[in-house]
């Protein structure tokens, strides 16, 4: 849908890397940037999901590699040569109900979904700052919600917002704008367990002021417009991309 709205060559001649763009949201955000135009690398940390990636014809066009954002020599070793980026958009991010709550996989969780969403905006920096370039961070409604089944995915999605804002600032005056987008109950797999329960799939919907579940694909057309000229005058900001569910009572 998002091809039918935006020009095709919007992004040409322009770099984009998604990190977790091997499945779920990561992998829609940058199948968009690349029917788009955009030169296109999606970073993974399961060597078989890329593989499968780079086996389906959909994908040829991608760039896919494979990096660990929770490892700093890693993400260095794997970017530290990129000539050009035009867009970081930084979309990896796990949860692990109830284990969330043992040190270890808190921490776990912090390292990928925050930890990394600076150590690769600082890693690129240098290449957004001379194409002045932009950012789109992958926050959550859980930014704003409360689950008690997964603490370290809300801390570390209120801390994205927070980061969103501090870049903003930190970058704006030199040209390079961040963004964030919030996702609601959106089908993936990591959401699998509640939108293949029909009791809590419907719940949810009927939260929702559009009685629907999210896809991976609805979030496609908000991260594109953030990362375009028709949002140049726009950082700092987070735009929910959950059907409404946020604002229902």
């Amino acid at each position: 849908m998002f091809a039918e709205v935006f020009h095709h060559g919007l992004f040409a001649g322009k770099t984009v890397l998604v990190s977790g763009g091997s499945s779920g949201i990561g992998l829609e955000i940058a199948r968009g940037f690349s029917r788009l135009g955009a030169t296109t690398i999606a970073s993974g940390s399961s060597a078989q999901k890329l593989a499968s990636r780079r086996q389906d014809a959909a994908d040829r066009a991608i760039e896919f590699r494979l990096i660990d954002v929770s490892d700093g020599q890693q993400v260095d070793a794997a970017l530290k040569d990129l000539p050009r980026l035009d867009v970081l958009v930084n979309a990896a991010g796990i949860a692990r109900p109830e284990a969330e709550y043992q040190q270890e996989t808190f921490m776990q969780v912090m390292e990928v979904n925050l930890n990394s969403v600076m150590r690769l905006s600082q890693q690129v920096m240098p290449q957004l700052l001379a194409s002045r370039g932009s950012i789109v961070n992958v926050a959550s409604m859980l930014s704003y919600l409360a689950d008690a089944l997964v603490p370290a995915y809300c801390a570390s999605k209120s801390g994205v917002t927070g980061l969103t804002r501090a870049l903003a600032h930190r970058y704006g005056p030199q040209g390079v704008r961040v963004n964030a987008v919030a996702p609601g109950y959106h089908k993936t797999d990591m959401t699998q367990p509640l939108w293949r329960d029909p009791a809590a799939a419907e719940h949810i919907s009927n939260r929702t002021a559009l009685k629907r579940w999210g896809r991976a694909e609805d979030l496609v057309g908000a991260v594109l417009f953030l990362s375009s000229d028709a949002a140049q005058y726009i950082t700092g900001a987070v735009l929910p991309v959950d059907g409404g569910y946020v604002s229902g009572m």
